[in-house]
């Protein structure tokens, strides 16, 4: 394990054991790449990504934290929350004889949050290193009235060819796609990625996996503390509207996201908490 200033002169924390290596932004509390051992690496960085204070890196797994999405009220409110634009304060790391290793990240309020979000909270993000990746992110409620959130874990997934990619897990499962007037429909079969793709599904409890032939793998992905789950892909014309997103990168990422997002947005009592998680496995 060790901290240093990686691009940007962003502080990271680099975790390197007998069953896989992790690299985790602070800034963000974002983890940016976790690879087992003897196998190519699992998540998504955009070659043009920012690496700026105040600018979200594109990839990874970023925190999107206390809404989702744009804010309901516009008003200049970063996208997805402001805790992907916040350092945050390594905690801890340890270290099993499982070949596993532990950090926990933790983000509070600050008069920077309280201006965009005027409730205090408590953030804490444990990453879990290993032969599996586990990102747990707990939010607990500081304030004296109730509070509404959304969130997501907004997961980047490395494909070899996305055309070629197929994700099983949310058949017949209802979805709004966010492309077609927000109507809501039944997903049949597998999810193939061969055009934009914008979908929130809802009621989903279940695991998704990503089957890739062309880097001979499948990624399984779990979740907790969920019940939609978003899939997302900008395609060639969408992806044109981003500045840190490479023209062809589109062939080589997906998200899928454990979110609390719509009708699954968490309601939290004066000191309640709740957790959102997820859990990646690489198999062949």
């Amino acid at each position: 394990m060790r901290t240093f200033s990686g691009k940007g002169g962003l502080p990271m924390l680099e975790i390197e054991n007998r069953a896989a290596k992790a690299l985790i932004s602070l800034y963000g509390g974002q983890v940016l790449s976790w690879q087992p051992l003897g196998e190519e690496q699992v998540l998504f960085i955009s070659a043009k990504s920012w690496f700026e204070a105040g600018k979200a890196i594109r990839g990874g797994v970023p925190v999107c934290w206390p809404w989702f999405g744009p804010h309901p009220s516009g008003g200049g409110l970063p996208m997805h929350g402001f805790a992907r634009l916040q350092e945050w304060r390594l905690q801890h790391v340890t270290s099993t004889q499982a070949n596993e290793t532990s950090a926990v990240l933790e983000l509070e309020d600050s008069p920077a949050t309280l201006a965009l979000w005027p409730y205090p909270f408590q953030l804490r993000l444990q990453v879990d290193v290993g032969a599996h990746l586990r990102i747990a992110l707990t939010m607990t409620n500081r304030d004296t009235e109730e509070v509404e959130i959304t969130a997501a874990l907004h997961s980047y997934f490395q494909l070899g060819e996305a055309e070629l990619v197929h994700i099983t897990g949310l058949d017949d499962t209802f979805y709004i796609d966010t492309l077609q007037q927000e109507r809501t429909t039944l997903q049949q079969g597998q999810i193939r990625i061969d055009r934009e793709i914008n979908r929130i599904y809802l009621e989903t409890g279940s695991s998704c996996t990503i089957y890739d032939p062309v880097l001979a793998r499948q990624i399984v992905v779990k979740k907790e503390g969920s019940r939609s789950t978003v899939v997302w892909n900008p395609w060639q014309e969408r992806s044109r509207a981003f500045q840190d997103l490479g023209g062809e990168e589109y062939k080589r990422f997906v998200c899928i996201e454990a979110g609390n997002v719509r009708q699954d947005r968490i309601v939290l009592a004066p000191a309640a908490s709740h957790t959102l998680a997820t859990e990646f496995t690489l198999i062949h």
